[in-house]
């Protein structure tokens, strides 16, 4: 295995040899029906659409998916290609239904993609579930356009089985931001918070995020992945719609952040991903959340803007009934 030559500041996940045979053993095989029992807290490596039939129905209270885009992408070896809308659409109708399958009837669906796909995505979700809302998140990274406006937007749409009947914790991805304008009445601070760093509101969270960073060489999270999503995004996700101890299924895995999150949070994981390589790399991320459950941008129970680590390093007092993770 070639390693790649490294600043020493860089903290990039990698394997050595080594490592990659210790975790490759940890990887769980599917060949025939399986209990719920048996792929709690696994990752799964196998290629998905060969075992769709095998996986529980019913057993996921949150699913959240992060498919190939309509772009050609090379992943490890493995290149998919980009298509035409209608030949994108059907390939998502080929696998979309059978994952749906396995929410629960008071489950919540969240999938991911850029504003090339993103009408095939909303299409096959309303053929599916009923679609609650779209959240388009600032990817701020990457070089300019040349010719065309820079591309710094995805998407994730959010379903639920049934409209009257699913989990939802607003108080739990509350956002902690700072207060331009403080408006007092009586004399004192009228929904925000006076400190001696600054004025703050917790505010109830948008369908529009810009407070993402994208996991680059300095951070621990960081893989070698060409899609990798933040450990904060999927916070939110995990927060908002997955109860604690409840289980948490990604099918399109890739380097293991909804799996490590999950697992971070409180709650149970699993996940299928068909390159050993990334699989591997997701039981080593596993291995490491069991000594830091540090997630960035995420202290204190709640989520703060960019450019507050030094406030965020001291949000270490618990609040009752949040989860109280400093960065």
């Amino acid at each position: 295995m070639i390693q790649k030559e490294r600043a020493k500041r860089n903290k990039t996940l990698t394997l050595i040899p080594e490592e990659y045979e210790k975790y490759s053993t940890k990887l769980l095989n599917i060949n025939h029906p399986i209990l719920i029992e048996d792929l709690l807290n696994k990752t799964i490596h196998n290629n998905l659409f060969d075992i769709l039939e095998y996986l529980p129905k019913q057993f996921a209270d949150l699913i959240v998916i992060d498919p190939p885009y309509n772009l050609t992408k090379d992943f490890n070896g493995f290149t998919f290609k980009s298509s035409s809308k209608d030949h994108y659409l059907e390939y998502l109708r080929s696998w979309f239904p059978k994952v749906v399958a396995l929410l629960k009837p008071n489950g919540s669906l969240y999938l991911c993609g850029d504003w090339q796909c993103t009408s095939a995505l909303q299409q096959v979700m309303e053929e599916n579930l009923t679609v609650m809302n779209r959240i388009t998140w600032q990817r701020e990274k990457g070089r300019g356009a040349q010719h065309n406006w820079k591309n710094a937007m995805e998407d994730i749409w959010f379903g639920v089985k049934n409209a009257k009947d699913y989990y939802f914790d607003v108080e739990s991805v509350k956002q902690k931001r700072k207060v331009i304008a403080p408006y007092r009445e009586n004399g004192k601070p009228k929904d925000w918070e006076e400190t001696e760093d600054g004025n703050f509101r917790l505010t109830f969270p948008s369908n529009f995020w810009d407070d993402i960073s994208i996991p680059y060489w300095s951070m621990p999270e960081n893989t070698d992945h060409p899609t990798q999503k933040p450990e904060k995004l999927i916070a939110k996700l995990i927060l908002a719609s997955c109860p604690k101890n409840g289980l948490v299924f990604d099918p399109f895995l890739g380097s293991g952040t909804t799996s490590v999150v999950a697992k971070k949070l409180g709650r149970n994981y699993c996940g299928v991903e068909m390159n050993r390589k990334y699989a591997c790399w997701a039981e080593k991320r596993l291995e490491m959340a069991r000594e830091d459950a540090a997630i960035q941008g995420y202290a204190g129970g709640v989520f703060w803007e960019r450019n507050t680590a030094g406030l965020q390093s001291v949000a270490q007092t618990p609040s009752k009934g949040k989860e109280v993770l400093t960065i």
